[in-house]
């Protein structure tokens, strides 16, 4: 009933581990794989170790997180083991990955080697300058990258797109060639202490994560549905079934739950799993494929 298969990756349910929360050990990936999770996206990997940004990095508001961690990470050739870990649970690991424009073809068959099913680009970071930031906003960059690790690897390869742009559509077609679609990245935003009289973060701007962006995802992927078939994977904002079935319902073949996780911990997947389950008995639905997209009007 809940199985969805996306540019030829089968996933068991269509509630996959968003990248950047609980996923850069192995072992962490496991528990969601464990705890229902249909699918595993990876921590975003560069080409060398990154320690990120000093403390603090992480602001929790009334409507979510504000983070700047800096993508953080322990480097490729470092992260083979963390992948076979996770694959013993025998469900899809997407290998999410950030550079600079030239990076992205060699860590993304890097990750094809390691055993990963798929390749998703981060080209979306919005606190990180040269890795994303600026990245995701050109569409000659993105259209570029796209096609280049295409060339260079057999496995789906999925674009992970900012909302902090003007128009989605237009970066969503310069990332055609891709095989789906990841929206949303976080919204770039800032807290400024008003005892203090400063930002908050180090960075002082950090990335926007849960429940209050989920308009905002919502809307990306419906105006992208509305222009292009291809395959949508939605993220931002979900903390519950319901979340889940309004980005189906706005295009979504699938979604991916991160900052949930904070709140509820790993039962977020179990409960949206059970919560989808539940929804598609009672409105007579009997595969994602046949409410995905029913709320757009064209």
């Amino acid at each position: 009933m809940l199985e969805v298969t996306i540019s030829g990756i089968r996933f068991r349910n269509p509630v996959l581990l968003a990248s950047g929360i609980m996923d850069e050990q192995g072992d962490s990936m496991l528990r969601a794989a464990r705890e229902g999770a249909g699918g595993v996206v990876t921590k975003s990997i560069g080409i060398e170790e990154r320690e990120g940004y000093s403390n603090p990095t992480v602001v929790v508001l009334p409507t979510g997180l504000m983070n700047a961690i800096g993508l953080s990470n322990p480097g490729i050739e470092n992260f083979k083991e963390e992948i076979d870990l996770v694959k013993k649970e025998k469900i899809p690991v997407i290998g999410s990955i950030f550079g600079k424009n030239e990076d992205f073809p060699f860590l993304a068959k890097k990750m094809e080697k390691f055993g990963a099913d798929g390749v998703e680009l981060n080209l979306s970071c919005p606190h990180v300058k040269g890795f994303g930031s600026e990245i995701g906003q050109d569409p000659d960059a993105v259209e570029e990258i796209v096609k280049e690790v295409k060339k260079k690897v057999s496995i789906p390869v999925f674009a992970k797109l900012t909302p902090n742009i003007t128009n989605i559509v237009e970066i969503a077609k310069a990332a055609s060639s891709a095989d789906a679609l990841v929206l949303i990245n976080t919204v770039k935003g800032m807290v400024i202490d008003i005892y203090a009289k400063r930002p908050v973060l180090s960075n002082i701007y950090g990335g926007y994560s849960g429940p209050g962006i989920k308009p905002i995802g919502v809307r990306a992927v419906y105006d992208v549905r509305k222009e292009m078939k291809i395959p949508i994977i939605g993220v931002g904002g979900i903390n519950g079934w319901e979340d889940a079935v309004e980005y189906i319902l706005s295009g979504a073949n699938a979604v991916q739950v991160g900052s949930a996780i904070y709140y509820k911990g790993f039962s977020i997947f179990k409960e949206i799993v059970k919560g989808l389950e539940t929804y598609m008995k009672n409105e007579g639905f009997e595969r994602i494929e046949d409410f995905s997209g029913l709320a757009v009007i064209k």
